[in-house]
C-alpha cells in the first residue's frame, strides 16, 4: 500500500470576509468578462420584430454597470480588510519591503519557474511571489474601475461616476481609455487561467488543501513550519507590545514634564 507519513496542522489561513471577496470577485470578472465582449462587439441578431421591441443589448450594458459597482465596492472592502485582517491578508505581506521578501522571491523564480533544484518555499499563506504578484492585479482592479467608470462618467447622471471623469482627459481620449480597459480584460483572464493552474498544481504536489482553503479557510501545514510560523507572530507581537509600552512611557514623562511646567509657571505666578 502506497501512502505519505506526515505531521501537519490545521492552521486557519483565510477568514471567511477574504473568502466572500474572493467568490464576489470571480464572479463579477466573469460577468464583466462576458458583458465586456458583448459590448466591445455586439453580436447581430436577426429578429422579426422592431429593434426597439428587443432591449438585450441595454441588459447587457445595465448588467456591466450594476456588476462593476459590485465589483468597486468589494474592491474596497479587500483595502479595508488588508489592515483589520489576521496576518495572511494583512497589507504588509503584499508589498515587499524587507530583505526577506525578497529573497524568498528569488528563491520561487529559481524553483518553481527556472527549475533550478533547491529547498523548496513553504508559506503558510501565499508566498512573496505570490503577493507581488496579487499585489500587481490590486493595481489593474484599480486602473480598471477607473477607466470603467471615467467612461461611464459621460452617459450617467449619477453623481459617483462623475467622480472618475477627469480620466478620461488625462489619458488622452475616449480611445486611449477604451484600449487600456480592454486590455486589462485580457490581463485578468490569462491571470485567471495561471491561477487556476497553479492553485490545482500546488494541491496536489504540497497536498495542503490549497484548493479548499479558500472554501473553509484551512490549510494542511507541516508541523515545524506551522511552529516557525508562531515564534515569528509571537516575536513580532512582542515587538509591537514593546514599541506600544515605550510610546506609553514617553507619553507620560511628557505629561509630567508638562505638569511640572504648568506648576513653574503658577508658583512664579503668585
Amino acid at each position: 500500500m502506497k501512502s505519505r507519513k506526515t505531521h501537519r496542522r490545521e492552521v486557519y489561513v483565510w477568514e471567511l470576509p477574504v473568502r466572500f471577496y474572493h467568490w464576489i470577485n470571480a464572479a463579477c470578472i466573469l460577468v464583466l468578462c462576458v458583458t465586456g465582449f458583448i459590448i466591445a462587439d455586439p453580436p447581430a441578431f436577426v429578429i422579426s420584430n422592431e429593434a426597439y421591441f428587443n432591449y438585450w443589448f441595454g441588459t447587457a450594458r445595465f448588467i456591466h454597470f450594476v456588476v462593476a459597482f459590485v465589483f468597486f465596492f468589494n474592491f474596497i472592502f479587500r483595502l479595508y480588510w488588508g489592515f483589520v485582517g489576521n496576518t495572511f491578508s494583512r497589507w504588509y505581506n503584499y508589498i515587499p519591503y524587507t530583505k526577506r521578501q525578497w529573497k524568498e522571491i528569488w528563491q520561487v523564480i529559481r524553483i518553481d519557474i527556472l527549475q533550478v533544484n533547491g529547498r523548496p518555499v513553504y508559506s503558510i499563506g501565499h508566498n512573496a511571489l505570490a503577493n507581488l504578484i496579487y499585489f500587481s492585479t490590486f493595481l489593474a482592479f484599480l486602473v480598471q474601475c477607473f477607466t470603467g467608470f471615467g467612461l461611464y462618467a459621460k452617459m450617467s447622471q449619477a453623481v459617483f461616476p462623475h467622480l472618475f471623469s477627469w480620466v478620461v482627459p488625462i489619458l488622452g481620449g475616449d480611445m486611449v481609455t477604451r484600449e487600456i480597459h480592454h486590455f486589462l480584460m485580457w490581463f485578468f483572464i490569462l491571470f485567471t487561467m495561471v491561477h487556476i493552474y497553479l492553485v490545482f498544481y500546488h494541491d496536489y504536489i504540497e497536498r495542503r488543501g490549497v484548493t479548499s482553503s479558500i472554501i473553509g479557510g484551512w490549510k494542511f501545514i507541516e508541523e515545524e513550519i506551522a511552529e516557525e510560523e508562531e515564534k515569528i507572530q509571537i516575536e513580532a507581537f512582542n515587538k509591537n507590545r514593546e514599541k506600544l509600552e515605550e510610546k506609553i512611557e514617553d507619553e507620560k514623562m511628557k505629561q509630567e514634564r508638562e505638569e511640572e511646567e504648568n506648576e513653574r509657571v503658577q508658583n512664579s505666578l503668585s
